[in-house]
C-alpha cells in the first residue's frame, strides 16, 4: 500500500461564522470562505497549516432548503464545534477502496464532488464516501483533487499543524487500520474515540477536538 498522508481536517460547526470568529480571536488568522456543498446543506471556509493541508470549518449553509435527513459530519447534532474526522490525500481511489476492503476497512463507494469558490473557480475532485465512519471518524476518507488547484494553495497561512493524534479504547486496533491504508499517525490509548490537532500561530498553540 503505498503511502498517504493528510490533506486536510475536519472541524465540523452548528454555526460556521461563529467557529470562525472563535478560530480568529485564538490563532489570530481568519479562514477564508471557501464555498457551498450544493444537496448537502453546507458551506465551509479554509485555513492553512502548511504545504497542501488545512483545515475545513463546515457548517449549516442558510442558504440552502432545510434537509430532510441529517447533514453530514453529525452537524445538525451538534452543540459546539468539534474535530469530527479527517481525509487523506489518494489516487487511483477504485484501488485504494478495493485493497482496503481486503483488509476488512470499509471506505464507501468513490463519488465525484465539486463546489464553486466565491472567486468563480470551479473544483473537481472524487473522494470515498464521508458518510462512511470507521472507528468513530478517526479512519480518514480520501480524495484525489484530480487536475482541481488545492485548497490549501489560497488558504490564509500563519497557522501550523504541530501534532495529530487519534485517541483509542483499543489503540493496537485503530494501529493495524492505519498501516494497512498506507497512514502515519500516533495512536493513543483512551477511554474516548477523539481526534486531537494541536495547531500552532503567533499566538501559541491551539488544541482542538
Amino acid at each position: 500500500m503505498p503511502r498517504h498522508r493528510l490533506d486536510h481536517l475536519v472541524y465540523a460547526t452548528p454555526d460556521l461564522d461563529a467557529a470562525v470568529n472563535a478560530l480568529e480571536a485564538q490563532l489570530g488568522v481568519r479562514a477564508i470562505a471557501g464555498g457551498q456543498h450544493p444537496g448537502l446543506g453546507t458551506r465551509n471556509a479554509l485555513l492553512g497549516l502548511g504545504p497542501r493541508m488545512y483545515l475545513e470549518i463546515v457548517g449549516p449553509d442558510p442558504e440552502q432548503p432545510a434537509h430532510a435527513t441529517p447533514r453530514w459530519f453529525r452537524i445538525d447534532s451538534l452543540r459546539k464545534p468539534t474535530l469530527v474526522t479527517w481525509c487523506a490525500a489518494g489516487h487511483d481511489l477504485a484501488q485504494l477502496r478495493a485493497d482496503a476492503e481486503v483488509a476488512g476497512i470499509p471506505l464507501g463507494e468513490v463519488r465525484d464532488g465539486g463546489r464553486v469558490r466565491p472567486d468563480g473557480v470551479r473544483l473537481a475532485w472524487q473522494v470515498t464516501s464521508p458518510l462512511i465512519e470507521v472507528e468513530h471518524g478517526l479512519v480518514p476518507f480520501f480524495i484525489d483533487w484530480l487536475d482541481s488547484p488545492h485548497p490549501a494553495d489560497r488558504a490564509p497561512a500563519g497557522v501550523r499543524l504541530v501534532e495529530l493524534v487519534a485517541q483509542h479504547p483499543a489503540p493496537e486496533l485503530l494501529t493495524a487500520k492505519y498501516e494497512a491504508l498506507g497512514l502515519d499517525v500516533e495512536v493513543r490509548s483512551a477511554a474516548e474515540y477523539e481526534l486531537v490537532a494541536v495547531l500552532e500561530s503567533s499566538r501559541g498553540r491551539v488544541e482542538l477536538r
